[in-house]
């Protein structure tokens, strides 16, 4: 059974910076993508970044050169870096890994930007 926990999450004032943790379990493989999702209240669920097997990045717009994903392969961990945060980043945050046949979804974690 593939396992998600992802950490990190919190209240921090705008500018500010959370580095988002997710520890996969359960799997002997290693994901092909693994991303980091994020829902706000009354929005539907928007990529963030995400990182191929062979270390591609691909971020969206509203975060491009404000956050940083990372991933540990021996560890079977992602990371993600925010910084210069603002309010609109408030939201809850999805790890997300994918494999050939399936992919998986951490619980999530609370982000909340205060301005």
């Amino acid at each position: 059974q593939v396992q998600l926990v992802e950490s990190g999450g919190g209240l921090v004032q705008a500018g500010g910076s959370l580095r988002l943790s997710c520890a996969a379990s359960g799997t002997r493989f290693s994901p092909i993508v693994l991303g980091w999702y994020r829902q706000a209240p009354g929005k539907q669920r928007e990529l963030v970044a995400r990182i191929t097997s062979g270390g591609t990045t691909n971020y969206a717009d509203a975060v491009k050169g404000r956050f940083s994903i990372s991933r540990d392969n021996a560890q079977n961990m992602v990371y993600l870096q925010m910084n210069s945060l603002k309010s609109e980043d408030t939201a809850v945050y999805y790890c997300n890994i994918k494999f050939f046949a399936a992919e998986y979804w951490g619980q999530g974690t609370q982000v909340t930007v205060e301005s």
